[in-house]
């Protein structure tokens, strides 16, 4: 199993950020906590996906045109899906052109639209990645199904 040494430890954000001053509220500490979180998780996804030759960008759509297999979306609908909504899927997708991970199509339904279709490298890619990801401890030992279930109701009422 592999696990990533930048994972393996307990800091606390203030500890974390060098910081000498106390936040203002718990609040606003919940806030930069959530976002040194997402910088902390997508380092690590970055880190994990270069041997791989893709970014987490890349990675997420593909997984989005995985998901629709054998179907196809249009950029709108990629864009629509993606983690990151600033990230351009245009640029990603040719990225992935260029590597013959997706392939583009004229969508015959709609002459000004574009399919887009992820490939058998693409899709071989994926799952590739997806069973060496299964086996690699992102979140501690300590993070049970229910401590997680319980941090994704936070997340999303959080957003909500």
């Amino acid at each position: 199993m592999f696990i990533c040494p930048s994972i393996i430890h307990s800091m606390k954000l203030e500890e974390e950020l060098k910081q000498t001053k106390p936040f203002k509220s718990e609040f606003q500490k919940l806030v930069i906590n959530i976002a040194v979180t997402n910088s902390w998780f997508n380092g690590l996804l970055t880190e994990y996906l270069k041997p791989f030759d893709i970014t987490p960008p890349q990675h997420n759509v593909l997984k989005i045109l995985k998901g629709k297999h054998p179907e196809s979306y249009c950029n709108q609908d990629i864009s629509q899906r993606m983690i990151d909504k600033s990230s351009n899927a245009t640029r990603i997708v040719d990225k992935l052109i260029e590597k013959k991970l997706v392939v583009r199509a004229e969508n015959k339904l709609d002459l000004r639209s574009v399919s887009i279709k992820i490939t058998d490298k693409g899709i071989k890619l994926i799952e590739k990645i997806d069973l060496k990801l299964s086996s690699v401890q992102i979140i501690s030992n300590s993070y049970n199904e229910a401590k997680a279930k319980l941090m994704n109701e936070w997340l999303d009422e959080l957003r909500s």
